[in-house]
């Protein structure tokens, strides 16, 4: 006969989610994505029909002005002579995330992807369809702080997202939306 005390104790395993739900996640990283792209692209649009390239308007000098540059690059301009391999990195970044998004059980991590693939597509419908040429197109960036790069809404989607990812990280929340467990969580147990 063995002591029960030796016998680990069962880990209890997490609530079971139905299947229902994965839609509901998908369509809250959708609707985020959707909302926050439209308004990249409305933000663009205004600013190709309402200002000459190179134009700075200022808004609430010092602190926030738009000018209005054509980006071939990434971030900081950095890497103009390769447009192309911006748009192949784009494409594949957001199929992952539309990938993901059917995996997807927490609110937090919708949103958070959702925003990311908002800042990917938004930045990609300009590599693919603004000039000079399919693929290759420039991204229109407006909106200049003292001392920073200039950026658009699709940037700062990306940034946000990616803050969030780090924060829901940080918090030990899973993309299913169950809690990580620490070595510290164990040998409370």
């Amino acid at each position: 006969m063995t002591d029960s005390s030796d016998v680990p104790a069962a880990q209890p395993l997490p609530p079971s989610r139905p299947k229902a739900a994965l839609t509901r996640y998908a369509v809250i990283m959708a609707g985020c994505a959707l909302v926050a792209w439209v308004l990249d692209q409305l933000t663009k649009i205004w600013v190709v029909s309402t200002m000459t390239e190179g134009q700075i308007t200022d808004v609430l000098p010092p602190l926030l002005r738009w000018h209005f540059i054509r980006n071939p690059g990434a971030a900081f301009s950095i890497g103009t002579d390769y447009t192309w391999v911006f748009t192949i990195i784009m494409v594949l970044v957001s199929g992952f995330l539309v990938y993901l998004m059917f995996r997807l059980r927490s609110v937090g991590w919708s949103i958070a992807l959702g925003l990311v693939l908002a800042g990917a597509t938004g930045n990609l419908t300009d590599r693919l369809f603004r000039e000079p040429s399919f693929g290759q197109g420039h991204v229109v960036d407006f909106i200049a702080l003292p001392n920073f790069a200039i950026f658009n809404i699709a940037d700062m989607c990306v940034v946000s997202g990616v803050i969030l990812v780090c924060l829901l990280t940080l918090r030990g929340i899973n993309m299913d939306g169950t809690r990580a467990v620490t070595g510290k969580d164990n040998a409370d147990a």
